[in-house]
């Protein structure tokens, strides 16, 4: 116990100072320039060791805060911090509605798969950004493990090694969940759509974020509910005065807390928690998305409304389809008190998930290979926030918003009114530019004027030059 309690001591210690160093640079205190203290002079000012210093700058330097001159020593980044106002909270109407979804997002979602187009409107990492030959080596080793080669029915519950590796990995954020806790779907949507059926009926009403996702958006139609969006602000999520007021018209909730897409926004954990007790107190069960959770930009991962459920009310969805393998369709759900009605439904639709892929996937996060890869997939991903931001603010027209997120894939940009972001779309299409419009993201009348970016892809010359051909047809607008 004494070594557990120094580690995490260490731990806060080394967060502390990170986080003191960061809000430090991005209040203006220390300026673009600036020289920071060396290696040994942070081990001296904070009392640390050598490898704890040496993790803050590599932390700072991952966060794009600062950068190594070589000789020189470490600087605070002349790259430019949060110069775009953030857009508004959005003013969704609290009236729940069954609208067919726009036919725009099954538009652009048909470009999934095309090498001849940018496709910044697809919320995924790309290939080059994965680890593709260590997981073709997985699914070998899988082949060899498994009984009869993987061919035979796995456990209605899920591959035991993946479950148990997923409730390993929940102490990180408060869930000391137990692999029975869990079961096995075939993805995050899967997972979404068990919880939806196993939760609602037709006519029931389901609150969500806006802007919220398309595809549940149309998942939540498909099933015949009705979709009420809530006031969400683009750093914090949702807004917890709007959701008190609807609370007695809603019949299930379901967000995204931890870097939701399109807004990139993470709840705090006092938001959290309130949330969790509020549609507790009124029976009503909350669906957590967590699909975004492992992609921080921070020191550390946040919390789950999970982490703050005494009542097995919150149904925590997460997968692998954002982190290591969109195509190998990995997810699960931890149900709470709905866990029968959920294994009920997956036997009715699914009978077994595809053992051969999850026994694959639960020996990589065994392995560490994971952690190892998503601390390079989150460096990359931070990197390249900066980077569309730079060239957002270089070439797109004055009066242009941004979010800012924390995490995840995702950056929300707002023009002004005039602009049309669906005749945008098609503009952008003759030059093999495929982006997402904001009306993809709502079943009401807004979002117009809006776009969601993916940061998912590898940073290049030519994808700044994309940008700036982006940026000059909003200009002509």
């Amino acid at each position: 116990m004494g070594t557990v309690l120094v580690i995490m001591e260490k731990v806060y210690r080394y967060n502390e100072i990170v986080s003191g160093i960061a809000t430090q640079i991005k209040d203006g205190i220390l300026r673009a320039g600036d020289k920071l203290p060396s290696v040994r002079m942070l081990c001296k000012e904070y009392a640390v060791g050598m490898n704890t210093a040496k993790r803050v700058f590599l932390e700072l330097e991952a966060q794009s805060l600062v950068e190594v001159k070589p000789q020189s020593g470490f600087f605070v980044s002349n790259h430019r911090v949060e110069r775009l106002p953030l857009p508004a909270v959005s003013k969704p109407s609290l009236i729940a509605n069954h609208h067919e979804p726009s036919e725009l997002s099954s538009q652009v979602y048909s470009s999934i798969g095309r090498n001849d187009l940018t496709l910044f409107s697809i919320g995924a990492p790309s290939g080059s950004l994965l680890p593709l030959a260590k997981l073709k080596k997985e699914i070998i080793y899988a082949t060899r493990a498994l009984k009869e080669g993987g061919t035979e029915y796995e456990p209605l519950q899920g591959n035991i090694k993946l479950r148990r590796m997923v409730a390993v990995r929940s102490l990180a954020w408060g869930g000391n969940l137990h692999e029975d806790d869990l079961i096995t779907t075939a993805g995050g949507m899967n997972a979404l759509a068990f919880c939806l059926m196993a939760l609602g009926k037709p006519g029931d009403t389901v609150a969500i974020e806006s802007p919220c996702y398309p595809g549940i958006l149309q998942l939540v139609i498909s099933l015949g509910l009705k979709v009420l969006e809530l006031p969400t602000h683009p750093v914090t999520g949702i807004e917890i005065d709007a959701l008190r007021k609807v609370v007695s018209k809603i019949d299930i909730c379901l967000l995204i807390p931890n870097f939701n897409t399109p807004l990139g926004s993470c709840m705090p954990d006092e938001h959290k928690k309130v949330v969790v007790q509020l549609l507790a107190a009124n029976d009503i069960p909350l669906i957590e998305d967590d699909i975004y959770g492992d992609l921080y930009f921070g020191t550390q991962r946040p919390r789950c409304c999970k982490s703050f459920d005494t009542a097995g009310n919150v149904l925590w969805c997460s997968a692998v389809s954002k982190t290591l393998a969109p195509g190998y369709r990995v997810g699960w759900v931890a149900p709470g008190k709905y866990k029968e009605k959920l294994l009920k439904l997956k036997l009715v639709h699914a009978i077994a998930s595809t053992s051969v892929i999850h026994e694959a996937v639960g020996n990589f996060l065994k392995t560490g290979r994971y952690d190892r890869h998503l601390h390079q997939l989150r460096r990359t991903l931070q990197h390249n926030y900066q980077h569309f931001i730079d060239a957002v603010t270089e070439y797109f027209p004055e009066g242009t918003k941004t979010t800012r997120p924390q995490g995840g894939l995702a950056i929300w940009i707002e023009f002004n009114k005039e602009v049309d972001t669906v005749k945008l779309y098609e503009l952008a299409m003759k030059q093999k530019i495929s982006i997402a419009p904001g009306p993809m993201f709502t079943l009401q009348n807004q979002y117009q004027n809006c776009i969601r970016l993916c940061i998912g892809l590898p940073w290049s010359d030519e994808l700044k030059f994309k940008l700036k051909q982006l940026g000059n047809l909003v200009k002509m607008m």
